[in-house]
């Protein structure tokens, strides 16, 4: 979308950046056209995660900012932070903010989450959200490109280093909502338990009906005692069409992959 056809002042797209309706109540982000551009996961997350209105809300590895902007909408919290290492990706997360007129309820941190502790108090998030990289830095092809890579791979913080920052960050009772892949689940719900994060909510992801999960939502619990919920698996096709709960998830979804 050219810059001059949107209603935004001195709004202005850069060169190689383009602007994406988010279709729900007129969002809009900005991304690179060749880097880092949001997929289906951390929708999905946002429609998994319950959040109040008086909770402090801390996205880890927010990238384009996407996973702040969605909850902006889907609840009324008004104290959202994400938290960023990539200077390029955390100044168009911010201009993002700007557009959609939300610097009163999002802030995006520079910084790496594996130096939580110098950017953010202990306790300090009732919630934690994060889509953590799902590949070894040692496995799989690599994206030339260093946003795709460090999205994908784990180039600057593995798993364990996401739920050690979530850890410090939530008190107990306070909840952190992951998104991962399904084949490392065991994985995830041991460091979980190992940090203080008692797992108690799960959902797989599979791509169609009879086919195996690819990807899992989990919701843990600072301090919670064990027990967890095996809820309905979620279908994303119907078809070959998104099925009607993904599509509900926001507004007339219309999802580009990475």
């Amino acid at each position: 979308m050219p810059a001059d056809s949107l209603d935004q002042g001195s709004f202005e797209l850069k060169e190689g950046e383009t602007l994406d309706d988010l279709r729900l109540g007129g969002l809009k982000i900005i991304q690179r056209q060749d880097g880092y551009r949001f997929s289906l996961d951390p929708v999905l997350l946002c429609a998994f995660a319950r959040v109040a209105t008086d909770e402090t809300v801390v996205d880890l590895g927010s990238g384009s900012g996407i996973i702040p902007l969605l909850l902006a909408r889907r609840s009324e919290t008004r104290n959202i932070v994400g938290v960023e290492r990539q200077s390029a990706m955390v100044a168009r997360s911010r201009r993002s903010v700007k557009l959609n007129g939300l610097e009163n309820r999002i802030t995006i941190r520079e910084g790496d989450l594996r130096q939580v502790r110098n950017l953010l108090d202990a306790e300090s998030a009732q919630v934690v959200v994060a889509n953590p990289p799902f590949r070894k830095a040692d496995s799989g092809r690599l994206s030339p490109q260093s946003e795709r890579a460090q999205a994908r791979h784990e180039m600057a913080g593995d798993l364990a280093d996401f739920v050690a920052a979530a850890a410090y960050l939530l008190g107990t009772g306070g909840r952190c909502y992951l998104v991962y892949l399904a084949e490392r689940l065991a994985e995830l719900l041991a460091l979980l338990r190992q940090a203080g994060l008692e797992p108690k909510r799960l959902r797989c992801i599979h791509s169609r009906i009879g086919e195996a999960a690819r990807m899992v939502l989990v919701e843990s619990r600072r301090g919670g005692r064990g027990g967890m919920t095996i809820e309905a698996p979620l279908y994303v096709y119907d078809g070959e069409a998104y099925s009607a709960e993904v599509l509900s998830c926001y507004g007339e979804a219309c999802v580009k992959g990475n």
